[in-house]
Parts: structure tokens; sequence; C-alpha cells
């Protein structure tokens, strides 16, 4: 008895082991070795202050952690750079009373993505989303913090996804 939980055990810890060596949140990079995420400015006909500096800020650290890219102020391997092309709060849904019960904060970012290693790869498109909130909240402090963090996290991991993720 004793044997046999024991080889289970080895057998349980290989199997677990062997497992570790995939990571799913990392993408393909190839041979690129640097990585240059360019100032994104905010071009929205509305404008957060802190939006341009957050994104790019957000964008360049996702990539860092889930890639073993170096990052280079110019001439990298694959190279993201790009505007903020949209900002808008929009109510969404209404109340019995005729007025906004949740309002929808949109951001829509134009990027271009260059593979200098793999010019097939290149792109330009445009990631958007959003969220929700409260009519009665204003869209600022904790409401905006929670908002951002929403969405460009999404915005980002599709940009990653698009780009080096594959998907």
């Amino acid at each position: 008895m004793k044997k046999s939980s024991f080889i289970i055990l080895f057998f349980t810890s290989l199997v677990l082991s062997a497992c570790g060596i995939y990571k799913f949140n990392t993408g393909n990079v190839g041979n690129a070795k640097t990585l240059q995420i360019d100032f994104f400015p905010n071009q929205a006909s509305l404008v957060e202050p802190t939006l341009s500096q957050r994104f790019t800020q957000d964008m360049q650290d996702l990539f860092l952690r889930q890639t073993n890219l170096e990052q280079v102020p110019r001439g990298g391997d694959l190279r993201f750079e790009g505007e903020i092309t949209r900002y808008t709060v929009n109510p969404m849904s209404a109340t019995s009373q005729q007025t906004a019960a949740q309002n929808r904060l949109t951001i829509t970012v134009n990027v271009r993505y260059y593979n200098r290693l793999k010019e097939e790869d290149d792109f330009e498109k445009q990631f958007s989303f959003y969220s929700d909130f409260d009519a009665n909240s204003q869209l600022t402090g904790a409401v905006l913090d929670s908002a951002l963090d929403e969405i460009l996290e999404r915005i980002i991991q599709d940009i990653f996804n698009a780009s080096i993720g594959k998907w």
C-alpha cells in the first residue's frame, strides 16, 4: 500500500511539473528580442487628462509581464503606435421617470502594430470597450478608476491577443 501511494504521488508530481512548462498567458514573439511601445496621445473630442499616460504605461506593463522582450525607446523588433480616438459617456438605460439609470463610458484606441521580423503580421486596427456606471455617480475618483481599470485591461489584452497572442 505504501509503495503504490509513493508511485501515484511520484507520477502526479511528474505530470504536474511537466504541465508547468506551458504558459497560456504568454505570446509568440518568434525571434523578436525588443519591444517598442510609443506614447498614445488622446485625440478624442473629450479628453481625460491622465488617460494617455495610463494607457501607455499599462500596455507596456502587460507586454513586459507576459513576454521576455526588452523594452527600447526606438528600433524595436515589435513596435506599437497609435492614438486614443474616442472617449464618450452616453446614457444607457432609463428609469420610469424618463431619466438615465446607467451611463456608459466607451474608449476606442487606434493601434498600428509593426513586426520588423515578420511584416505580414503588421496591422492597423481599432480596439474598443466600455464600462457602465450608475447615472447618479460622477465619473471621477473611484468610479472613474474602476471604469478605466476594466476598459484598459480589456483593450490592452485584446491588443496583445491580436498582435503576439495570435487569438
